[in-house]
């Protein structure tokens, strides 16, 4: 059995994605971020960045004592060396798709999510900050676009590099962007979302979205922490 601590955004939807498409046995644990539970002690014993998702894998391969992971990535890796899917033992493959995934991981997440915070949160609107990352998303969506212009997937077969890249593409329209501008990061788009296991993890993630609902206070928690304010509530 799994742990699954998390919260629907792109990052937790990264997980619950690979999870259902593995197969695996797994219980969520909602961390309510608007909330502040990231910063509760027994979450930090796991995850001290005070950031979901994380896991607790309660059976792990070499038999030993539960082994927790965070950050979204580095779990990702861990799932897949563990069940030996979504990850290509072939040299080349294998190299292909942690390059696709640390992409995402440096990049589009970042970036995307400065966006979202520009645009969607920050409580004045500052046009170079909106413009810089609005035009750095299209930039992030065209590398996407080329990329897949002669590939089926972001590696060589569907991968942890597409669980991860492809919840950050779902809030397209809040990032200004138009997937008609990519047609080849519209059919890899739609040929993820169309997938079972896909649904089925967003479907996980539905029964959360009515409590995340972004308020002045939330606001105050998400985006007003500092080093002093979080060991105040550890």
């Amino acid at each position: 059995m799994i742990d699954l601590y998390y919260w629907p955004t792109p990052n937790g939807h990264k997980i619950t994605i690979f999870l259902e498409e593995a197969g695996l046995d797994y219980q969520i644990i909602p961390i309510n971020i608007g909330a502040g539970d990231q910063f509760k002690p027994e979450f930090l014993k796991i995850a001290p960045n005070n950031r979901m998702p994380a896991i607790v894998d309660h059976n792990p391969s070499d038999g030993g004592e539960p082994i927790s992971v965070f950050e979204s990535g580095a779990i990702l890796l861990y799932l897949a060396e563990k069940t030996g899917k979504f990850l290509s033992r072939n040299l080349r493959d294998r190299s292909t798709t942690l390059e696709w995934l640390f992409w995402q991981m440096g990049g589009l997440g970042p970036m995307a999510g400065q966006n979202h915070h520009f645009s969607q949160y920050a409580p004045e609107k500052l046009p170079y900050a909106i413009e810089r990352y609005v035009k750095e998303t299209n930039r992030l969506y065209g590398v996407m676009n080329r990329r897949l212009a002669d590939h089926e997937f972001l590696a060589n077969e569907y991968s942890i590099a597409d669980m991860a890249a492809y919840p950050w593409i779902v809030p397209y329209e809040k990032q200004g962007q138009n997937l008609s501008e990519f047609p080849n990061l519209k059919r890899w788009f739609e040929t993820i979302q169309g997938r079972s296991a896909v649904v089925r993890a967003y479907e996980k993630g539905a029964p959360f979205t009515s409590q995340s609902i972004m308020t002045e206070e939330s606001k105050k928690v998400l985006f007003g922490q500092t080093s002093a304010s979080t060991q105040a509530k550890s």
